[in-house]
C-alpha cells in the first residue's frame, strides 16, 4: 500500500474525520486531505505523533518501503514486536526481546546466540550450522558494532544477578538454581493461574518484556517450572507440555 492509502485506512478504522485528527497532530484539515490525495507526507514529527496515536511504525506510515531488521538478534521485524523507548514510543531497529522501555536486554552475544539457536534448528538447519549463521551474522548488526557506545556499564547484568540471587534465596522445593534469565514478552508466557476462587486469571501484560526462563522440575515428570521477574515482583509457576495446565506456585512483590 501507498503512504496516502495507509494514512485513510488507519484514520477511518479509528472513527476520525480529517478534522479530529488534524486537530490531535495539530495540523490543518487541508494537510490531512493533502497525505490522503498523496500530495504530500506528513514531517518526521508529525509522523512521530501519528505513529503514538495509531500504534504502529514510522515504516508502516510510509507504506512499508523497507524491510526492518533487529539491529541485535537479526529477526524481521513487524510492527507487533518492535521494541520500544522509555517513552512508550516504538523503536524500528529492535525488536521487544531484546530492547524493552529503552533498555537494551542483551549484553553477551554468546548468551542471545543460545536463545536464538533453539529457535532457527529444524529438519534443514542444524544446531552447528545455526550458530554459525549467528556469529557470523551478529558481529555485523548495529548494536554489537556500537556495542561499546550503547552499553550501560553493567547495570542491566547487575540487576539481573540481583534478581537471580532472589529467586534461589526463595529455595522453591523441585526449582533447580537458576543461572540465567532471558528477555520473555508477555504475549507469550502469560498463562491464566486458577485462583481460590475458582476463577482463572493471568498477571502479566501482554505487552511487556520480563526477565524469565524454563526449568526442569527436580521431581521428574514432564511438568517445568517457568520463573519470570522484573523490577516489581517474581513470579514462579509450573506447567505441563505447552504451558498446559498452569499452576502458580509464588508471586512475590519486590
Amino acid at each position: 500500500m501507498n503512504a496516502k492509502d495507509v494514512l485513510y485506512e488507519l484514520r477511518t478504522k479509528r472513527g476520525l474525520s480529517q478534522d479530529e485528527l488534524a486537530e490531535k497532530v495539530f495540523v490543518t484539515r487541508q494537510a490531512v486531505s493533502r497525505w490522503e490525495n498523496g500530495e504530500t507526507v506528513p514531517n518526521i514529527e508529525t509522523l512521530k505523533l501519528l505513529s503514538r496515536l495509531y500504534n504502529v511504525s514510522i515504516n508502516t506510515l510510509l507504506g512499508t518501503p523497507r524491510q526492518l531488521i533487529c539491529q541485535c538478534c537479526g529477526m524481521p521485524l513487524e510492527d507487533a514486536i518492535l521494541g520500544r523507548d522509555k517513552d512508550g514510543a516504538l523503536n524500528e531497529d529492535y525488536c521487544q526481546w531484546c530492547y524493552a522501555d529503552g533498555t537494551y536486554t542483551y549484553h553477551n552475544m554468546d548468551d542471545l546466540i543460545d536463545v536464538c539457536v533453539g529457535h532457527m534448528v529444524s529438519e534443514n538447519f542444524s544446531e552447528e550450522q545455526a550458530r554459525s549463521y549467528l556469529k557470523q551474522t551478529l558481529p555485523k548488526l548495529d548494536y554489537w558494532r556500537r556495542y561499546e557506545e550503547l552499553s550501560d556499564d553493567g547495570q542491566f547484568e547487575a540487576f539481573k544477578a540481583q534478581l537471580i540471587r532472589e529467586i534461589n534465596d526463595l529455595r522453591v522445593e523441585g526449582l533447580p538454581k537458576v543461572e540465567k534469565l532471558n528477555a520473555l514478552v508477555g504475549k507469550y508466557v502469560n498463562l491464566p493461574y486458577r485462583l481460590p476462587s475458582g476463577e482463572c486469571v493471568p498477571f502479566l501484560d501482554d505487552r511487556t518484556t520480563y526477565l524469565g526462563n524454563q526449568l526442569k522440575s527436580e521431581f521428574g515428570g514432564d511438568r517445568c517450572f517457568g520463573v519470570l521477574a522484573n523490577m516489581d515482583f517474581i513470579l514462579i509457576c509450573t506447567y505441563g507440555e505447552g504451558g498446559a495446565d498452569p499452576e502458580l506456585v509464588l508471586y512475590k512483590k519486590r
